[in-house]
Formats: structure tokens, sequence, C-alpha cells
């Protein structure tokens, strides 16, 4: 890679995560290559492009000023490489995903693993989220394309995959193990762990709108963590079916008497600016 690119893309990094130590990790370099790759471009071109603060690092004016046409020049040399690849074939290039973990866990390691044998060459890079994460990388092109619950945001091209329905999980030997479908008011005065991150939940939709108040106990977005506290009797919790498949908690699954559901499907900006491998890669998703 052009080493004028390579030193873009590490300031573009540090700005996005606005630490040279997270950009280093995220790019595979040293903290000081990072930071002596943006001084090589402070030096070559006579500017402060960063400073510190109390939140880690933020553009100086000049650096404000630079930023956009540095991203011109990135989008530019990423178009550039796409064009190649389509002249050239898949042969080597990176998928970059955005994806929350059931996805990440039960589709993706299958599908990854079909895509390479037919292209070994081509890697992976997975980032994990939550829907507000996810659909920020892909309005920044941090990823090419995320998996997302649906409707997203209106900017996005998006394509339905599946639609997940969601279960009540009870400790073993629960009271309520014996019942054929649960409804909201079954869990009524019980402890409840909910899967929710800043009201981003499906979960807490069918609650005000069934105008129910569950006693909530706990709250987190990570679904294992709440498998894990009911098993040990702490409360009981509702989750999408697709996290549920091969658990290797000592549960009980039972259903919902009312639909509650969410539409997972594949989100990115423009078709026409995916590379010819993740083209391939949604080919496969969809067509085999």
């Amino acid at each position: 890679m052009d080493m004028n690119i390579q030193k873009y893309i590490a300031f573009l990094k540090t700005v996005e995560l606005k630490s040279f130590t997270k950009a280093a990790e995220a790019l595979n370099y040293s903290q000081s290559g990072i930071s002596r790759m943006i001084n090589d471009l402070e030096d070559e071109w006579g500017v402060t492009l960063l400073e510190r603060n109390r939140t880690g690092l933020r553009l100086t004016s000049d650096g404000i000023n630079i930023y956009p046409y540095v991203k011109y020049l990135f989008d530019e040399y990423e178009s550039m490489q796409r064009k190649l690849e389509e002249l050239n074939g898949i042969k080597f290039g990176v998928i970059r995903i955005g994806t929350f973990s059931s996805v990440a866990t039960h589709w993706l390691p299958q599908l990854i693993l079909n895509f390479q044998n037919k292209y070994p060459n081509i890697k992976f890079e997975l980032l994990l989220g939550d829907y507000d994460e996810i659909e920020h990388w892909i309005l920044t092109g941090r990823v090419d394309f995320g998996f997302l619950r649906l409707p997203t945001l209106p900017k996005l091209s998006t394509q339905f995959i599946h639609q997940d329905d969601f279960k009540v999980i009870v400790p073993k030997n629960h009271f309520l193990e014996k019942k054929d479908s649960v409804s909201l008011n079954d869990l009524s005065g019980l402890p409840f762990i909910l899967l929710d991150k800043n009201g981003n939940s499906n979960i807490t939709t069918l609650f005000e709108t069934m105008d129910f108040s569950p006693d909530i106990n706990f709250t987190t977005w990570d679904d294992y963590a709440i498998m894990a506290m009911v098993e040990k009797g702490l409360g009981v919790s509702i989750l999408p079916e697709l996290i549920l498949q091969r658990v290797q908690y000592d549960l009980t699954i039972l259903d919902l008497d009312v639909p509650l559901y969410r539409k997972i499907g594949i989100a990115y900006k423009e078709e026409k600016n995916l590379s010819l491998a993740s083209k391939k890669f949604l080919d496969l998703l969809f067509f085999e």
C-alpha cells in the first residue's frame, strides 16, 4: 500500500477513535507507529492536526479544515481498489462486517467458511456492536455492510433476511415451564432481566405497547449474561430465538402468547460502493 495512504488511514482512524492506542489496535500497528505517521503528515503539511483534551484527542482548527480532503482521498483510493478488484477478479481483500452477537455466533462462521472455500485469500474483519453502533459504522464507512434490525435509517439500503421470534426463558423447574405459552401477565411480579441498551429494544417497545411494567432487576445488552443469570434463578427474561440455538445453559424456553419478533436484514450505504468481494459474499448469503 502507498505510504501516504497508510498515513491517511492512520489519521482518519485516530480521529474516529480519539486515541492513538485504539487506532493502533484497530490497524494492527504500534502506538508509536501511528503517532509517527501523523507527525510525518504534520511535518509535511506544516500544520498541527490533533491536540489532546480530557476525553482523548480532537482535531485542531487546521485539522478540521484538512480532514474532509483526507477522507476524500481515502474514499477515492478505496474506489480505485474496488475497480482493480473487478478488473482482476477476487484475489485479495478484506470484507468488513458490522454485526451483533447472535448473528456473529450462529450465522457468520458457516457463511465465512463457505466463502473462503471459494475465495481463500479474502480476509474478514467483524465488528460487534448494538444497532446504533452498526448504523454509525455503515454511515462512516467503517464497515462495508452490517446486519441490523429492520427497519433502520431511511438513508441506508436494506435487504430482509430473517424473522426472528422472541422467547421467554426461565430456570429449570420453574412453575411457568408447564405452560404451553406465557403471557406478559404471567411475568408480572417476577424478577425480570431486560435485554436493552439505551432504550433501544424490541422488548421495551412491546412492554410500552402492552402497558406492562415488569419488575426489572437487571438490564444488560449481553445475551449470554442474561442466560447465565436466568440459569442461576436470578430472574426470567425474553430473548431472540436465534441466540438460543445450541444454548449450553440449563434453561426452559417457552413461547409467548403474543407475536413478538425482530426482522433481521443487511444494510449498506449504496450498492455501487460495495467491493466485488462484498457483493459476492452477499450473493452467497441470499442465493445459496
